[in-house]
């Protein structure tokens, strides 16, 4: 006589996925991170706190590498000091979070073949920002900006060597964040703790 337990009718064996799973809460797969339980928003980099900040440049900086190893892109698109240039990283955030929403497992199943198109129209503007601002591939310059009447000149501009990429793109990170701490704090140190209105 075996000792093999034959399940009943309505036992399920162990090792059969639940029907019911929501593909969300699944762990994270790959370098890309878990799937969203819903398509994300737009990020407006202008109001974005320390925290989500720091999370935010973490998530676009991963995904922005992963981006150039897959499509093969050169630097005359996507150059290593993107995060230095806001035309470019609000572009490029623009593009990933189109990504995620057309690749996300709810979406119409022609969604991705838009992104594409998208990201065709996407790669043309990032190559007209390379070329205005001045960024390569060993070399990093900040993007010119046009002189108004009235303003004061502009600082000349000097090309900086690129050495180590991901080493300035954290400092850059710890430096925004740490601005937009400082911000934070700014503006709760004005508030009065009686009646919470800016003082």
């Amino acid at each position: 006589m075996s000792d093999d337990h034959t399940p009943v009718a309505d036992e399920e064996p162990e090792d059969r996925p639940d029907p019911d799973l929501n593909p969300a809460s699944m762990p994270p797969r790959g370098d890309l991170g878990p799937m969203l339980d819903e398509p994300p928003g737009p990020i407006n980099w202008n109001l974005l706190t320390a925290d989500d900040a720091e999370a935010a440049w973490l998530e676009l900086n991963q995904w922005v590498n992963w981006l150039r190893a897959t499509y093969g892109l050169p630097a005359s698109v996507i150059p290593p000091m993107w995060h230095r240039h806001p035309e470019l990283h609000w572009e490029l955030s623009a593009l990933h979070t189109h990504w995620l929403c057309a690749y996300d497992p709810q979406q119409n199943g022609s969604a991705p073949i838009g992104w594409h198109r998208d990201f065709a129209d996407a790669r043309q503007r990032l190559r007209d920002w390379v070329a205005a601002c001045g960024t390569r591939l060993d070399r990093d310059r900040p993007t010119r900006q046009t002189v108004w009447p009235g303003e004061d000149d502009a600082e000349p501009i000097e090309d900086t060597p690129i050495t180590d990429r991901d080493e300035d793109f954290v400092a850059f990170v710890i430096a925004d964040v740490e601005r937009r701490r400082q911000t934070e704090e700014d503006f709760y140190a004005s508030l009065d703790p009686d009646t919470g209105e800016i003082t």
